[in-house]
């Protein structure tokens, strides 16, 4: 393995990195829309899919301008913000609080992506790659929206139909 020794070749790691981030989460949403019983929840995740599936294909546009095929490697980071997601679903029963449970594992995701395509817009934009780090930007915007419609999605509805099944809202406690 070669040590990364300028700001093109890390740049190009980090571009790896979130292709493999990206394709990870086109496996995981589906599994995540069909854990939820939130209709709105389930069209947000459903839609954020679909940009998904752009941002993996803005990332082929960036590598081909770059003249890089979009090799992969493993997203060590997403990997284990799936896996954690994953293993909240398995241990919750389907409801509210598995809902309010997937909101919290989808942000942690949205804002791992948005910290490396925020990096990877500024590295972009220091490169003197204005067309890439447009792309990069755009999908930074869309990743910052999707957080603040989960966001809202939480605040708005879903924590609050999980805390009318809370025992501790019963008095229990």
């Amino acid at each position: 393995m070669n040590k990364i020794k300028s700001l093109d070749e890390l740049f190009l790691e980090e571009l790896k990195d979130l292709y493999s981030a990206e394709n990870q989460l086109i496996s995981a949403l589906p599994k995540m829309a069909q854990a939820t019983v939130s209709d709105e929840l389930r069209m947000t995740i459903e839609n954020h899919l679909q940009q998904t599936k752009n941002h993996a294909s803005r990332l082929e546009e960036v590598f081909k301008e770059l003249g890089q095929k979009p090799s992969q490697v493993t997203c060590k980071a997403m990997k284990g913000l799936i896996e954690e997601g994953e293993e909240m679903i398995r241990k919750s029963d389907k409801g509210p609080a598995c809902d309010a449970g997937i909101i919290g594992s989808a942000q942690r995701v949205e804002h791992y992506e948005i910290a490396a395509y925020g990096t990877a817009q500024s590295h972009a934009s220091l490169l003197g790659y204005n067309r890439i780090g447009r792309l990069l930007e755009d999908t930074l915007g869309e990743e910052k929206e999707a957080d603040s419609k989960l966001n809202q999605i939480a605040q708005e509805s879903v924590n609050a139909q999980a805390n009318q099944k809370s025992p501790r809202s019963a008095g229990a406690i």
